[in-house]
């Protein structure tokens, strides 16, 4: 005797070898014994054999017509069975009883499966509806066909074309257009990125990893809804002062400006003055959720994406000829010792003089020259020189704390573009890449004010018991991060008590966000913690803080890939074959003259800092790699390590992951593998 039974949705059937009341042993054709219940045999017969019941039954399952055996199926619940005794003979054999089993389980979308054997007719506008279904899916299928087909053969359909940041970074893995591309790229053996590329998907590597960065972080674009800068209503008195700000000539957003008061009469009032947006601009404000929504400007050679409209900017920031709104504060100091005796804070009107611009007065503005061994023949002489002395001071001073002298190894690279920054690149400019040393004097005279001011509204602001934002290093101690809190912490890396960023209003959302605390302070003093827009413990401010980390890191990680972008064209546009390098490790190294890390076969084993040539043997724009190749050691004995440039031991930072998979829906093995290199390596930082 044998027995058809169901086992997790398949028919199996074999020898019978032991029936008890709930359960029977039966032998498979393979010679396999299964325990099955007794409530899950279906049919139990003498003759043919189960290979052959399990055949014919397929066979003839393929002739019941769905349509007609649904139209005259009983209304209530029945067998197979009786199906098959209707709808093939009176007399149904066990072929066409199993037949009827098998087309009946196999069409839930025509009949409800409701026990051991047991059917029911689905209503009339389910078997429509699961109909429409089915026909939608097989187009469906369709239309992936011929998408992969045509993306195999090198075209790109419109609607993959349209959608392939989403397909490759946060796709939607059931729509068809992914599926395509996932097909496609198994056909064609290729890594998705590749396959699209030579589809014509790609239209540059500029614009790929342009758009991929707008996709993530700017999806409704990056143009501002119509706003108008508020008007500051409060009556400010005009200070006595001659400021001058020193920027870069390309900076429009003027945050800070300094100013120096009282020279030759042994005490000196230095000041820094912020512009003052956060006298005007409220929280919850229409353009304060603009700024909020940005959190930040986002940097790139030629070219930028302001946290504030332009409109909104040219309103507060600190441009010469201009009485600027500005939050000052001033620091009393000894002028011979420098010793800081007083500090105020002042909401005010600040004359600014002269905007000072880095890139024309760095040769001229010297050491030589603020310390008096050559001749100062500029503006602000006298000025800029305390600042220097001052500068120098203070950094001597943080030094001490840090335990360990700050050191500026590598220099900053300048980008200019062609373009002006006059309109958006797109990609194929001219590019010039120039160096300007880190701790040039404007540069420390700006960094060691601003460090001042930071540090100094962080003490104010706990003082008055306002909660601020504070960025925080518990020791230098490697893997120690900077963090961001709500109370003021020692900041190792900077050698200070405390540390907010409160001197970028116009370009960081978290100044603007100090500036209305320090503005509470200013106004409240002692009693500026009930006036403060941020209570302590303000859950708004934690949000802040994470939403602002996560957008900052993301724009610093996109101008880092931007700029080896750049990077790479100069090499091409230059004809730049060889580069002179110091090994880091593992076959890492850093060229001497431009702001790149990479790989470079045959340095492996080098001692770290050793002095090479290496060869550029191939460069990839979309993948942004530089490949390269020892050409020989320059130097006999590598220079000592510096344990402080631990972050020169990190592979290029920025490793950009594709979200395509094409190992899913069971890929074979060496073939999948070749199609499903989805990761890609852009830039390092170049700091």
């Amino acid at each position: 005797m044998f027995a058809l039974f169901e086992d997790a949705g398949k028919f199996l059937a074999g020898r019978i070898l032991s029936d008890a009341d709930t359960s029977m042993q039966i032998e498979l054709e393979s010679g396999k014994r299964v325990k099955v219940k007794t409530a899950h045999v279906l049919i139990k017969f003498d003759k043919p054999s189960p290979a052959e019941l399990i055949a014919d039954g397929q066979r003839l399952s393929q002739e019941i017509d769905l349509d007609l055996a649904w139209e005259f199926a009983p209304e209530g619940e029945f067998g197979f069975a009786d199906l098959a005794r209707d709808y093939f003979d009176a007399k149904a054999t066990l072929g066409q009883q199993a037949g009827a089993l098998f087309r009946l389980f196999e069409a839930p979308h025509y009949f409800r499966r409701m026990g051991k054997g047991l059917f029911k007719k689905a209503p009339a506008d389910v078997v429509k509806a699961a109909l429409l279904g089915i026909e939608r899916k097989k187009q469906i299928a369709a239309q992936i066909e011929q998408w992969a087909t045509e993306l195999a053969e090198g075209g790109c359909p419109a609607p993959i074309g349209d959608q392939i940041y989403k397909i490759l970074f946060r796709p939607d893995k059931n729509g068809p257009e992914y599926k395509a591309v996932v097909e496609a790229a198994k056909r064609s053996h290729k890594a998705p990125l590749d396959l699209l590329k030579d589809a014509g998907a790609i239209a540059s590597p500029y614009q790929f990893h342009w758009k991929r960065f707008l996709f993530e972080h700017f999806p409704k674009g990056t143009n501002f809804p119509a706003l108008s800068a508020p008007e500051i209503k409060d009556e400010l008195p005009l200070a006595a002062v001659r400021a001058f700000s020193i920027d870069d000539s390309a900076t429009t957003e003027i945050d800070d400006a300094l100013s120096v008061q009282g020279l030759g009469t042994g005490t000196v009032v230095f000041g820094v003055h912020i512009a003052a947006p956060g006298l005007a601009i409220q929280p919850d404000s229409p353009v304060d959720k603009v700024a909020r929504d940005r959190f930040s400007t986002v940097y790139m050679p030629g070219w930028k994406l302001t946290m504030l409209p332009d409109d909104v900017v040219q309103a507060y920031t600190l441009i010469e000829g201009r009485d600027c709104p500005a939050v000052s504060i001033y620091l009393t100091m000894d002028e011979a010792t420098l010793e800081i005796t007083g500090r105020q804070t002042k909401l005010e009107r600040v004359p600014i003089a002269a905007n000072l611009r880095h890139d024309k007065l760095d040769h001229v503005i010297t050491d030589a020259t603020l310390s008096g061994a050559a001749p100062a023949d500029y503006d602000f002489a006298p000025e800029l020189a305390f600042a220097y002395r001052l500068a120098k001071d203070l950094k001597a001073k943080r030094e001490v704390v840090r335990g360990k002298p700050e050191t500026f190894n590598r220099p900053d690279y300048n980008f200019r573009l062609d373009n002006d920054g006059a309109h958006e690149p797109m990609g194929a400019e001219q590019v010039s890449i120039t160096v300007r040393q880190r701790g040039a004097a404007l540069d420390l005279i700006v960094a060691e004010a601003m460090i001042l001011a930071n540090s100094s509204w962080g003490a104010i602001l706990a003082e008055c018991g306002v909660p601020g934002i504070y960025r925080s290093q518990a020791s230098l101690a490697p893997g120690m991060k900077v963090r961001m809190g709500t109370k003021p912490a020692p900041h190792a890396g900077m050698g200070v008590a405390q540390y907010t960023w409160a001197t970028s209003p116009l370009r960081r959302y978290v100044d603007l966000v100090n500036q209305w605390q320090i503005i509470a302070c200013a106004r409240h003093g002692k009693t500026a913690a009930l006036a403060a827009p941020f209570k302590p413990k303000d859950a708004a401010l934690f949000s802040i803080i994470s939403g602002f980390d996560a957008a900052y890191s993301a724009y610093n990680g996109f101008q880092s890939g931007i700029e080896r972008y750049w990077t790479l064209r100069y090499l091409q546009q230059q004809g730049i074959t060889e580069l002179t390098a110091a090994v880091l490790k593992d076959g890492l190294v850093r060229a001497d003259t431009l702001p790149l890390v990479f790989r470079a076969l045959g340095c492996e084993g080098l001692p770290r800092n050793s002095h090479v040539k290496v060869r550029i043997t191939g460069i990839d724009e979309l993948t942004l790699d530089l490949h390269a190749s020892l050409v020989e050691r320059l130097d006999a004995e590598a220079a000592p390590a510096d344990d402080a440039e631990s972050e020169d031991d990190e592979e290029p930072a920025g490793v950009l992951t594709l979200a395509i998979d094409v190992n899913e829906e069971g890929a074979d093995g060496a073939d999948a593998s070749k199609a499903s290199d989805g990761a890609v390596s852009p830039a390092p930082s170049a700091s």
